[in-house]
């Protein structure tokens, strides 16, 4: 991680916005819809053509005619005109949309252990955010992991988890919303994270699986060694307890385990049912609780 440890939060235009994720003559995907008539226009341009005022006044007068803004958050290569996976150059930034108790998941973020201070937060409408961090050295595979971790942590958008998304571009209306709501942009660190700045529990289906070589160690196996399928049981459980959709749960599951089950939503279905029978058992009956555990634990299906 680089940064400069004086730096001082400051709000963002949006060619200051566009300054600060790209380099000038990176190409950076602009795209307007209009929700009312579904038309939607998008565009690939050099950042310092998109930063400069004639597209700015452009996009001024889509957005006055009802059109959202948004920026890709990955530069694309020379020659492509299209926004796909195979056409973005390097992973630049990893992000959040926080559309779901937004406040509350900002707040933890800032006080989160497990991943580093953002770079911008976006207020996209009341209470709703979008966070980034400026990275370097992530691979897609990574970076995607980490984006649908991320958002399984901290509640976000689980559509918001491709290395192709678009966010919001700040100093523009949000014409998602009944009122006028001009989207405001925050820079709170300069610095350039890498993999090694995200720290989440390798052992919870909350956790990316492609966190690189660094993070390989041996390990030990004490007397008391849980399998994964215990694990993956404990965790749904906990999660569950805490009030967590069981849907949710399972879904996070399966992924967490896909490569390592023939049908892992199957797998998953059956774990997060035999966590809920545990947590019945355990309002229903402490005494009983202890003896259905060990069974739950003892009889995850391992295909």
């Amino acid at each position: 991680m680089s940064t400069d440890r004086t730096f001082t939060p400051r709000a963002l235009t949006a060619s200051e916005y566009v300054r600060e994720l790209f380099k000038p003559l990176d190409n950076a995907a602009i795209l307007v819809r209009n929700r009312s008539t579904g038309h939607t226009v998008q565009t690939i341009s050099k950042a310092e053509t998109i930063a400069g005022p004639g597209f700015q006044t452009w996009l001024t007068n889509q957005n006055a005619c009802g059109y959202d803004v948004f920026m890709g958050m990955n530069p694309i290569k020379d020659g492509a005109y299209a926004r796909t996976k195979g056409n973005i150059k390097e992973i630049r930034h990893v992000y959040l949309d926080l559309d779901r108790k937004g406040n509350e998941a900002l707040e933890a973020i800032r006080h989160s252990t497990e991943v580093p201070a953002p770079n911008y937060v976006l207020d996209t409408s009341p209470g709703k955010h979008q966070v980034v961090w400026k990275v370097s050295g992530f691979n897609q595979d990574e970076a995607e992991s980490l984006l649908h971790n991320l958002a399984n942590k901290f509640g976000g958008d689980l559509a918001a988890t491709d290395s192709t998304r678009v966010l919001r571009l700040p100093g523009f209306a949000n014409r998602k919303l009944p009122e006028e709501f001009i989207v405001q942009a925050r820079q709170e660190s300069d610095a350039v994270y890498t993999l090694r700045d995200f720290v989440i529990d390798e052992d919870s289906p909350e956790a990316p699986r492609h966190f690189g070589d660094y993070r390989q160690r041996e390990r030990t196996m004490p007397s008391d060694h849980k399998s994964q399928s215990e694990r993956d049981w404990a965790y749904a459980k906990r999660a569950l307890a805490r009030g967590d959709d069981p849907e949710v749960v399972t879904q996070r599951i399966a992924d967490y385990r896909a490569e390592d089950k023939a049908d892992p939503i199957y797998y998953a279905r059956h774990t997060v049912a035999k966590a809920q029978e545990q947590l019945t058992c355990e309002r229903q009956s402490p005494d009983k609780a202890a003896v259905s555990g060990s069974r739950a634990a003892n009889n995850q299906p391992d295909h």
